[in-house]
């Protein structure tokens, strides 16, 4: 997986990378086919955004985040592509498998 961070207008700090690094551990948790992650750090008028595109296998998840200090932004984002990794791994596996299961369950009864 490569995690590639960027800014606009603003520094990274070690502390910021590490903290983005950390928090990211929280993703790959759930969905370990995570290919390529691309972090966009900006500062615009005191407002702090943070952008993240994540490439899956077959899809990509985009998710954008703004607030007064960057990490709480960072942290609004991760949870943001939380979800969407969550959704995009549910919708994923194979309902057909499961319907087939709760079939031949029913035939038992």
């Amino acid at each position: 997986m490569n995690l590639k961070i960027t800014c606009h207008h603003i520094d990274i700090t070690p502390s910021i990378e590490e903290h983005i690094r950390n928090k990211f551990n929280k993703i790959t948790n759930h969905f370990s086919n995570v290919i390529d992650v691309k972090f966009t750090l900006t500062v615009e008028k005191k407002m702090h955004i943070a952008e993240a595109t994540i490439h899956l296998p077959k899809y990509d998840i985009h998710a954008e985040a703004s607030n007064d200090d960057m990490y709480h932004a960072i942290e609004i984002l991760i949870s943001k592509l939380d979800k969407q990794v969550i959704r995009f791994k549910e919708k994923s596996s194979d309902h057909h498998q499961r319907e087939s299961r709760k079939s031949k369950k029913e035939d038992l009864i």
